[in-house]
């Protein structure tokens, strides 16, 4: 059976999710520009694959965060459709729980945690 949950609390989670992804998408922002900072100082190619690994890792960050965004607007457009149809009963009504996007969220700030520290220890040995 699935959790049912009230609509204030899905919308809350909804946006301390959005929150938490603009962070990371600033994050990785600032990340890629302390990569183009670092890339011109060597010629080493190790350090250059480490380079052109973090390049290609922060654009599948910024894909997926593009998914999870558009995941919770779907979400969050069917609980406004549904509230502006029945303004009585959204307060009286319990919602499935949105498990799938959760462990989606989830999961990427557990990787995003691993890419963040890995290129915090790429710089620290590169500097």
């Amino acid at each position: 059976m699935k959790k049912k949950i009230h609509i204030d609390d899905l919308h809350f989670e909804h946006v301390a999710w959005k929150n938490e992804l603009a962070y990371q998408r600033d994050e990785l922002k600032s990340f890629e520009h302390r990569l183009e900072e670092v890339a011109p100082r060597y010629t080493d190619k190790e350090v250059l694959k480490k380079v052109e690994h973090f390049q290609n890792q922060f654009i599948r960050h910024f894909e997926v965060l593009d998914i999870l965004d558009h995941d919770i607007n779907v979400h969050e457009d069917e609980l406004s459709s549904f509230a502006k149809e029945h303004p009585v009963a959204v307060d009286h009504v319990q919602f499935h729980d949105h498990k799938d996007v959760r462990e989606k969220v989830e999961t990427q700030r557990e990787i995003y945690q691993e890419l963040k520290d890995e290129f915090l220890r790429f710089l620290t040995e590169t500097m």
